[in-house]
């Protein structure tokens, strides 16, 4: 397994600017895709990665880009997954990902893997939710009125999971370690975690994270080779994941949506490209190599 440092270094192929991995098992990854993309899965975050952050996150959608090259890609590998904390229906509806010809084989593995749309036949398919999340919900408003958040602190709902934002607060790094104490202790009285990401912390159930969803896709449909991409905290399980099959004889590639708000993924990735539209400028280049 190479090394995960200076990969901000990306050269470019001379022929179609396909961007060349820093590490040794990056480039491996990628001739691994390259040679037999049949049997390959492309897996993407969503929020940061194919989608710009936004201060409202009701208004996040995919980079106006990003369908017309996944449905020239896709076609030629073995899936595209896009892995997600959202709702999966949310992030087919803002992703803008059904009924487009290219993306039949498509899932959205939304909420961490415990929902799954299949755009083969527009179904969602998901257990109950956890009880605790309601549960957490009902207090958060004392909570954060307690805690002092003010102004511009708010509560995503995302059914299974809910979602206390930051980003529009005075202070937004502030208010985002004044809560993180409080919704700790509120998460662990009703049996859920909290997943920080780019000034927002998140209760959800635990059991499920990007790793446990990317792994057990990646198995499930026999791939020999995964890329993924990713730009928050919450996608570095989905890294360790893709560190684990490459120790198992899986080779892959890891791809960082840069940001100035997040370095750790950064530094363990093989290939950081300039936010969504490197992500895309990455999937276009892949989709012309392979031809």
């Amino acid at each position: 397994m190479g090394s995960h440092k200076d990969s901000t270094d990306v050269p470019s192929h001379p022929l179609d600017d396909l961007p060349t991995p820093a590490t040794e098992a990056g480039r491996e990854g990628l001739d691994a895709l390259l040679a037999d993309p049949g049997r390959a899965v492309v897996a993407l975050d969503f929020d940061g990665t194919l989608a710009p952050i936004v201060p409202d996150p009701d208004q996040a959608r995919a980079h106006p880009d990003a369908v017309p090259v996944l449905a020239a890609l896709a076609p030629r590998l073995a899936a595209v997954a896009v892995v997600t904390g959202r709702p999966a229906a949310t992030a087919v509806r803002y992703g803008g990902f059904a009924g487009v010809p290219g993306l039949e084989h498509l899932v959205v593995l939304g909420h961490y893997g415990a929902e799954r749309w299949d755009a083969a036949t527009g179904e969602v398919t998901a257990p109950a939710p956890d009880p605790g999340v309601a549960a957490a919900r009902a207090e958060l408003p004392e909570l954060l009125e307690k805690a002092g958040a003010g102004p511009g602190t708010w509560i995503e709902e995302k059914g299974r999971a809910v979602a206390v934002h930051t980003r529009r607060a005075a202070d937004p790094q502030a208010a985002f370690e004044a809560l993180r104490a409080p919704l700790t202790g509120l998460a662990a009285r009703h049996g859920l975690i909290v997943e920080p990401g780019r000034m927002v912390l998140e209760l959800r159930p635990p059991g499920m994270d990007k790793g446990v969803a990317l792994t057990e896709y990646v198995r499930a449909i026999g791939a020999r080779c995964v890329l993924y991409a990713g730009d928050d905290l919450g996608d570095l399980p989905a890294y360790a994941a893709v560190d684990e099959l490459r120790a198992d004889g899986t080779p892959g590639l890891l791809v960082c949506s840069g940001s100035d708000e997040v370095t750790r993924l950064r530094e363990r990735a093989d290939l950081v490209v300039d936010g969504p539209a490197g992500v895309v400028g990455l999937l276009r280049a892949l989709a012309a190599r392979l031809g």
